[in-house]
């Protein structure tokens, strides 16, 4: 009874003190979590601050264990922490910086670094190191000829239009921001910075000119939303602006919510991961993006009745009457995969399948037309053409980006498994290498793998064909990256094919299965199958016989074997391998190179076992 009470006022205590501690850590997690949410709207230096938030959160992991723990960190640990909390402020104040101050004023701020650069040619490609996203070598020179006074360039209405462009300073909305932290910025500096606050108001000015925009003097009329429209001469109505942009629309598109935006600005935001109307804030039921035609054709009549030329967009937004007739034929296609007749269906899916093979914008229309969803039901059907077809065509659909979160979302993954499984040998293949193209995204990789989709993979590279080998492999190459998929893969047995694959010359596939070896080979229990003599004796074998590329893959598996266990070392140094080592570490490739003088350093230490 004393020790029960001796241990609950201990434990008592303990709490008291992870009390404190969870304080600390919580602080620390808000203000990281805070500091996340300035990077997706920053208007300034939007790589340095994608970077510096990335950085901040690799603490995340940590803290979260931290705040696990059983037992109290040590007061040393917990006076560091406490300390992290004011550089974590910093980066805070530095990122809200970036993302509520001026444009124009940022930019104005040129170093001397830069300004050398521009002045000195034949300096410039050595030492432009710092300003590596829009403040760039070109941006640098036209800020400084717009505000130079001696040069006669800076009325230059091109120089304008591309440092607006620059700066993305061209909307109404952008202007208007811009605007107010022009002003924000007039308040807080003295005197001393008056002549380049001016410098700051007259470049505003020309960017709203540019932009057809009537304003009075910046800093003293109050900001309203009349003072930012339009001229009336080119007042455009509000359904036809973009809700994100507020630019008129060249490709208006439907989401989910029944909400039309230009297609360029939403694919922006869902490609950041937002699962939400940015309108009306609701979570999207699909990913699909339909076009509006009818309102494309009434923007259309009005900029002809008006005579307003619509922006020209470099990217393919699929409106000119060729491309319409496209959309069309697309959701006509659609359409005949829900039909009852065989012959019609298979069709369809033949001809998505070439469509969206050929290039990357029919594989964005066929999704933006819903053709996803009834092709993944599609993968179920009995016959084993209209299966072949299918996963295919999802194969190629895969290759968008945006299209592999929704291939994955809309349930593809256990249907392409079970084609993989069942389904004719073409079938098998490309369902593989549909699991390779959706296992680029980590969470699909964990999706694959929770679902049993290594088993099939590990069947098909070793019964496969040659080509089936090879897509089973590069399938399995991905999916073990992830942690837990490496004791998924051993378990159902890679190895042994591997070792094969390895061993047989014929087969061309050396080097993808050193590459799996290797990343399995830190595995405990892949490391012990793994390292048999007769691999060992083989892997010598191709550092001494193979290609440049064999050599460093063997060498690479070797050395991981090594470090772990010193007997693999010392068989090797007993089948000759030091003399193929030396020639290595002086003619092969730069990777063989460093792994074989790594390789020796460690085998010097076992010399006198031998």
């Amino acid at each position: 009874m004393v020790m029960e009470g001796g241990g609950r006022k201990a434990g008592e205590k303990g709490n008291m003190e992870r009390q404190s501690e969870s304080d600390v850590v919580g602080e620390l997690m808000e203000v990281i979590e805070t500091v996340g949410s300035f990077v997706g709207f920053a208007r300034t230096q939007r790589k340095e601050c994608l970077n510096l938030v990335r950085r901040l959160k690799l603490l995340v992991p940590l803290l979260e264990e931290i705040r696990e723990l059983d037992s109290s960190i040590p007061d040393k640990a917990l006076y560091f922490l406490t300390n992290l909390k004011k550089p974590l402020l910093s980066a805070k104040k530095l990122l809200k910086h970036c993302n509520n101050g001026s444009k124009i004023y940022l930019e104005l701020g040129i170093s001397e670094e830069v300004k050398e650069q521009v002045e000195l040619m034949q300096m410039q490609l050595k030492r432009a190191k710092r300003r590596t996203e829009t403040q760039d070598i070109e941006l640098a020179m036209d800020m400084m000829v717009v505000f130079s006074k001696n040069d006669d360039r800076n009325a230059d209405s091109a120089i304008i239009e591309r440092l607006a462009k620059k700066l993305d300073l061209r909307t109404i909305a952008d202007l208007k921001t811009e605007t107010v932290a022009i002003r924000k910025l007039v308040k807080d500096r003295s005197r001393q910075n008056a002549e380049s606050i001016q410098k700051i108001i007259d470049l505003l000015r020309k960017f709203k000119q540019i932009a057809g925009i009537e304003e009075t003097d910046v800093l003293d009329v109050p900001m309203s939303s009349r003072s930012l429209q339009k001229c009336p001469s080119l007042f455009i109505p509000h359904e036809f602006l973009c809700p994100i942009t507020l630019e008129i629309m060249t490709d208006p598109i439907i989401i989910a919510t029944g909400q039309t935006y230009e297609r360029e600005s939403i694919k922006k935001w869902l490609d950041s991961n937002h699962r939400t109307c940015p309108k009306t804030g609701q979570t999207l039921s699909h990913l699909s993006l339909a076009p509006n035609f009818a309102l494309r054709n009434l923007i259309l009549q009005w900029c002809e009745k008006n005579n307003f030329e619509l922006p020209r967009k470099e990217t393919y937004m699929g409106f000119d009457s060729s491309s319409a007739e496209l959309v069309e034929e697309i959701s006509f296609l659609v359409q005949n995969l829900s039909s009852c007749q065989l012959d019609v269906q298979r069709e369809a899916i033949v001809k998505i399948r070439m469509l969206s093979k050929e290039n990357p914008e029919n594989r964005i229309l066929i999704a933006s037309c819903g053709g996803i969803p009834p092709l993944i039901q599609l993968l179920s059907c009995p016959d084993s053409k209209t299966q072949e077809h299918t996963v295919t065509a999802l194969l190629n659909l895969s290759i968008d980006e945006t299209n592999k979160r929704l291939v994955a979302r809309e349930g593809a993954i256990p249907a392409i498994i079970e084609v993989l499984q069942n389904g004719t040998d073409e079938a098998r293949e490309n369902s593989a290498a549909a699991l390779f193209s959706l296992s680029m995204l980590d969470e699909n990789k964990v999706m694959v793998g929770c679902l049993n989709g290594i088993p099939p993979l590990v069947d098909l590279l070793r019964t496969g064909t040659i080509r089936g080998k090879k897509d089973a492999a590069t399938a399995l190459f991905n999916l073990s990256l992830n942690q837990a998929n490496k004791s998924r893969a051993i378990k159902a047995g890679i190895i042994p094919p591997l070792l094969h694959l390895v061993e047989d010359n014929t087969l061309g596939m050396i080097d993808e299965a050193l590459s799996i070896l290797l990343l399995l080979a830190p595995h405990p229990e892949g490391r012990n199958e793994i390292g048999r003599l007769s691999f060992i004796e083989t892997l010598v074998e191709i550092i001494r016989d193979g290609t440049p590329k064999n050599k460093e893959c063997a060498t690479a598996v070797l050395l991981e074997l090594g470090l772990n266990n010193s007997s693999f070392m010392l068989a090797a140094l007993q089948y000759g391998v030091y003399d193929h080592l030396i020639e290595i570490s002086r003619c092969g490739t730069s990777r063989a190179q460093r792994k074989a003088n790594s390789l020796l350093q460690n085998m010097s230490k076992c010399e006198h076992i031998l």
